[in-house]
């Protein structure tokens, strides 16, 4: 017998004989112990009263400059200690003209080499902002084959999380520059906005939200409906209030998201369902306006938003480049 066929005789005897010794009685109740490689990691204990967190950063990619870098190692940080399900990015993610493909060096530069922390290589969701309009916005569409964890299917998409318990929660990922009649004849951001067909993207948000039991419903945007900052009657601002605003409010939606000021803001015009957030200070900051009648807080800071959600309420929380919580608010479910 060659030595190769001794050994596998000898161990298939040794085996045969182990488990012939084991009681027939006792391998028929033992049960195998299911340990998935979750359980063993040390954020499984990081848990609260909220069922789903999200991390909200807007008008980012500087090549780590003007503060990117530091708001991006803060994000690291609160992440690592708090619980977070995903980050969302609610555009202008490239300066200063977007990316011109999905090889483009920035996505290195101004991506994947800032945002390096372990609990920053959750999913990122992204939406367009105008900046990214200008070289070639699929691009980013393109590098969801590319990158685990960079998730945009299409200029404008959904994504539906699930509670805790039961309930869900609709997210509503819009591309708001087709919007801006403007945009059509601007040289830069017009020959990408072209055929856009902002009339169909409507119908779709108008659907996706009349369609939709989910327990909350939130559309995230780059440009805002209302905003604290420079452009608070700008030509931008004005055109996406005019089409998305009656949406909103025909769906009672609780919560808008948006990037493009660069600063962070929390606002409720009194007779309108939803509220607005600003989360667009990942880097570089501008002013801000001091008294405007439905401005709850406006900070020209650098950092990002976090979000925690359940079915009663969504708490809120602003965090600055120097990892301080500069403000915080509850929404209650209606």
């Amino acid at each position: 017998m060659k030595r190769r066929d001794f050994m596998k005789s000898t161990l298939g005897t040794a085996l045969g004989a182990g488990l012939s010794a084991v009681p027939m009685a006792l391998a028929a109740s033992s049960r195998p112990t299911m340990i998935e490689s979750e359980d063993l990691n040390s954020r499984a204990s990081l848990k609260d009263e909220y069922d789903l967190h999200f991390v909200a950063i807007g008008d980012w990619g500087r090549n780590g400059a003007d503060h990117q870098v530091q708001v991006a190692q803060q994000m690291g940080k609160w992440t690592a200690n708090h619980p977070n399900d995903f980050i969302i990015s609610t555009g202008d993610n490239f300066y200063p003209s977007g990316v011109i493909s999905e090889h483009d060096p920035l996505w290195h530069y101004s991506f994947e080499n800032v945002y390096t922390d372990f609990s920053l290589q959750w999913d990122w969701y992204p939406i367009l902002g105008n900046h990214d309009y200008k070289s070639d916005p699929d691009a980013q569409v393109r590098y969801s084959a590319i990158s685990r964890r960079w998730k945009m299917p299409a200029r404008y998409y959904s994504k539906t999380f699930k509670l805790r318990e039961q309930g869900e929660v609709l997210m509503a990922f819009i591309d708001t520059n087709p919007l801006i009649p403007e945009f059509y004849k601007n040289s830069e951001y017009g020959p990408h906005v072209a055929g856009q067909q902002p009339e169909k993207q409507l119908a779709w948000l108008d659907k996706l939200l009349t369609d939709s039991s989910a327990q909350w419903k939130i559309v995230v945007g780059h440009h805002p409906i209302y905003t604290a900052g420079p452009r608070t009657e700008n030509y931008d601002t004005l055109a996406v209030r005019k089409v998305l605003e009656p949406i909103l409010q025909k769906h009672e939606i609780p919560v808008y998201l948006s990037g493009h000021e660069h600063s962070m803001q929390h606002l409720k015009v009194s007779d309108k369902s939803f509220q607005q957030f600003i989360s667009g200070s990942g880097s570089e900051v501008t002013p801000v306006k001091k008294g405007l009648a439905y401005s709850r807080f406006e900070a020209s800071s650098y950092g990002f938003m976090y979000f925690a959600i359940n079915k009663t309420q969504l708490s809120v929380q602003c965090i600055d480049h120097e990892g301080s919580v500069v403000y915080q608010t509850i929404v209650p479910k209606k």
